[in-house]
């Protein structure tokens, strides 16, 4: 079962079940596949794709709940971390910052960076392999780190 033929069957059981907040949200994911799908692109959309997908919502939502926070609207916020939680439930286990490190630290010997000017070879490969599994902000804000020393 595909991760979008899992998403339409949990707005199903989320319709049955009255989850109003979850019904929502999957239903957000469902309208961004759609999108993808319609979106001119000659591919079929993937479970890479919608994982990417749903990373977007999910960075989205969690935005704009630091929004309504400043803004002193918390009820509001709580709606989107709800939201958020819901979609983050579908995505792979993110990687603590120890396993983070410690894959970056890999990389970085097997690229060979030595100084923090190499840090788009490094970010090329980190990308690719770390995708799904940490944000972009962390992985860069890391290996700027590690080549730092």
């Amino acid at each position: 079962m595909t991760l979008e033929q899992r998403i339409n069957e949990d707005i199903k059981q989320a319709m049955l079940a009255k989850e109003a907040q979850r019904l929502t949200a999957l239903r957000a994911v469902k309208a961004a596949i759609l999108l993808e799908k319609t979106s001119g692109s000659a591919h079929e959309v993937t479970d890479g794709d919608v994982v990417k997908i749903m990373q977007k919502l999910v960075k989205q939502r969690k935005e704009s709940a630091q929004v309504y926070t400043e803004a002193g609207r918390s009820e509001l916020a709580d709606n989107e971390l709800a939201e958020a939680g819901f979609i983050e439930a579908y995505l792979p286990k993110q990687l603590t910052p120890e396993e983070l490190q410690a894959r970056l630290t890999e990389i970085i010997a097997e690229v060979g960076a030595q100084s923090p000017a190499d840090m788009g070879k490094v970010m090329g490969v980190a990308t690719k392999r770390l995708a799904g599994l940490a944000d972009g902000k962390e992985i860069s804000a890391t290996v700027k780190q590690l080549l730092a020393k």
